[in-house]
């Protein structure tokens, strides 16, 4: 399979990310709705965070097997098993310290003046627009960090994707990139949920699909001319961490609104939907 094609390839396995966003459109005014979906979409994130961590755990693994075997130093497996710990505690610590700096450049509302406690109806209106465009904000900066970590663990994809055909393995390659495809597909909804009833821009959804489903596009074109175990497990670690960190924001988020048991039996229908796509890159590579 030649440079072009597989770019040309990679680039299709990423932008079906683009079939799930246009749903972030739709108004969605129900609290069960919004439920559905969130859950739906962290049963999704869910089954990346497990499979992002197997792909990360086997590179260190295989570092470890390697000295075992005499194959290698131990050098290189310390070096990839710190290297899995920095890159987890960058995609959970670091996500919440910039989530922090965010939150602290947002303006509040200044104290009434005179410095009475009381405000008048156009200052209490006023405060209610902050708060709806603050919550407006977060759900969006929310929705753009889930696609940031698709976006790392996509890339990663995308090494597999470039690496398979350029080593000449064209079926692998073939049923990698329509595997991966369906798979992309599915996380457009993971990155659309949690925004709940906020409706976002048409400029805002082709952003999240290029930050979601670009990187796998890019990938292909360096696993081609690349091979970097510590690159792809840098790119695992990061977004392991991304990933948990967001699951747990929406999570939160949820608890609000109830619906308990329709979140759970969601969360797991989104599993097993990512596990099903997954599987089909199993079968294709067996």
């Amino acid at each position: 399979m030649s440079f072009s094609e597989t770019v040309v390839l990679g680039a299709l396995a990423g932008f079906t990310i683009y079939l799930g966003l246009p749903f972030g459109r739709l108004q969605l005014l129900s609290p069960k709705a919004r439920v559905a979906l969130a859950m739906f979409s962290v049963g999704v994130l869910a089954f990346l965070f497990v499979d992002v961590l197997e792909h990360g755990f086997g590179i260190v693994e295989s570092a470890v097997e390697d000295y075992k075997d005499g194959k290698g130093g131990i050098g290189s497996a310390i070096g990839l098993t710190a290297m899995l710990g920095v890159g987890f505690a960058a995609g959970t610590a670091g996500l919440a310290m910039v989530e922090r700096m965010l939150r602290r450049r947002t303006p509040s509302m200044p104290p009434a003046a005179g410095g009475s406690g009381e405000m008048t109806v156009e200052q209490a209106h006023a405060f209610e627009l902050n708060v709806a465009s603050e919550a407006r904000a977060k759900a969006l900066r929310t929705g753009m960090t889930i696609a940031a970590a698709i976006g790392l663990h996509n890339f990663a994809e995308g090494l597999a994707i470039g690496v398979s055909a350029s080593t000449g393995e064209i079926g692998l390659a073939t049923v990698l990139i329509i595997g991966f495809a369906l798979h992309n597909a599915t996380e457009g909804f993971g990155i659309i949920g949690p925004l709940g009833d906020v409706r976002p821009t048409w400029k805002w959804i082709a952003v999240a699909g290029l930050v979601g489903g670009g990187p796998t596009f890019v990938g292909s074109m360096v696993g081609y001319n690349v091979t970097s175990q510590p690159l792809e497990l840098l790119f695992y670690a990061v977004s392991g961490g991304a990933i948990l960190y967001v699951i747990g924001e929406v999570w939160n988020g949820m608890r609000r609104y109830g619906y308990r048991e329709l979140g759970l039996w969601m969360l797991s229908i989104g599993f097993m939907v990512g596990v099903i796509t997954d599987l089909v890159v199993v079968y294709g590579g067996a």
